[in-house]
């Protein structure tokens, strides 16, 4: 029992690290889905109606940035639309790890520099996530075709 209660709290701990990476990094179609979810249920959807039209607008909002890195070829534009979906992220995951650090650590200022590295290793992430998804665009699909 001494063994596996520890145990226990570092897999707890690595399960809400990776849930709370995971959602940072989709943070833009979260907050989509979770504004336009309550704001249905409070205008007399109910909970069921809520959960579907929240989980529309979401999975419409990440549809909607996949269509435009797929069929946007400039560069520029690519580059703010993946920004626009990144900068939540890395709000979401300051705010986030700032949590955890109160709860860690007494210091304001190691607080905040812990938070400022949580913050840039999920936007790394995101970003890397986000151009990866936007490799199959039209620029690549030019190059295949020689």
């Amino acid at each position: 029992m001494i063994i596996l209660g520890p145990l226990l709290v570092i897999l707890g701990i690595g399960f809400l690290g990776w849930l709370l990476f995971t959602l940072a990094i989709f943070a833009l179609p979260v907050f989509v889905g979770l504004t336009i979810g309550i704001w249905s249920f409070h205008t007399g959807a109910g909970i069921f109606g809520g959960i579907a039209v929240g989980l529309a607008a979401g999975g419409a909002t990440f549809g909607v940035g996949q269509l435009a890195l797929a069929f946007v070829t400039r560069t520029w534009l690519r580059l703010l639309i993946i920004i626009l979906y990144v900068a939540p992220a890395t709000v979401a995951s300051y705010n986030a790890t700032h949590g955890i650090a109160q709860m860690a650590m007494p210091s304001p200022t190691w607080q905040t520099i812990f938070s400022a590295i949580g913050a840039i290793a999920v936007s790394i992430t995101a970003f890397v996530r986000f151009t990866g998804m936007a490799a199959g665009g039209p620029a690549r699909q030019r190059l295949a075709q020689g």
